[in-house]
């Protein structure tokens, strides 16, 4: 798989495609995933840059529910670019080793924790159907929060994003292989 855009020049960025692309550097340390592919639109760019700072970073969830939704959205839409960034992150933020295979291969995982099964069973049923049974909805909400279904459901459609865009532009893995590869 090579990428259908070519590299982008820095020295040819227009003012505004600068200033982004700053902006994205100095909150993530690197431009890398889908963002490339966004700065050809810096307004689109800046958006979702702020969406996914969001997601990221600042969502009610803690980063291991946050990294356990985006591995069964990269999963679902076999997604190799955003596993391979986001499976060590999610061991960094404490998913057993387990979960993470399970997920990658497409077990449904042993979960203990009940909001994180509240998490992988939203996560599931939402990209399956693109809808969530009332029984499901009201759990979520019980484990996790209105708030926080609110956020898992943001997080969900914007990783969503990412994996389109990742394998519509086919993307490579960045550089430094952060995880293993596979849908």
């Amino acid at each position: 798989m090579s990428p259908r855009l070519s590299a982008h020049d820095l020295n040819k960025l227009s003012p505004r495609q600068r200033e982004i692309h700053d902006d994205i550097l100095s909150r993530r340390g690197r431009v890398g995933g889908p963002f490339p592919v966004w700065l050809r639109n810096p307004e689109l760019a800046e958006c979702a840059q702020k969406l996914g700072a969001y997601c990221r970073y600042d969502t009610c969830l803690p980063p291991i529910l946050s990294e356990l939704a985006i591995l069964v959205v990269a999963g679902y839409w076999d997604a190799p670019v955003e596993w391979g960034i986001h499976a060590p992150i999610a061991r960094r933020a404490g998913l057993p080793e387990q979960v993470i295979l399970d997920i990658e291969e497409g077990r449904p995982p042993h979960l203990e924790d009940s909001k994180a099964r509240a998490v992988y069973d939203y996560t599931k049923e939402l990209l399956a159907s693109g809808r969530v049974g009332d029984a499901m909805h009201a759990r979520a909400v019980s484990e996790l929060s209105e708030s926080g279904v609110i956020d898992l459901v943001a997080l969900i459609g914007y990783y969503s994003l990412v994996a389109f865009t990742l394998n519509a532009f086919e993307m490579p893995m960045p550089e430094e292989k952060l995880g293993s590869v596979s849908g």
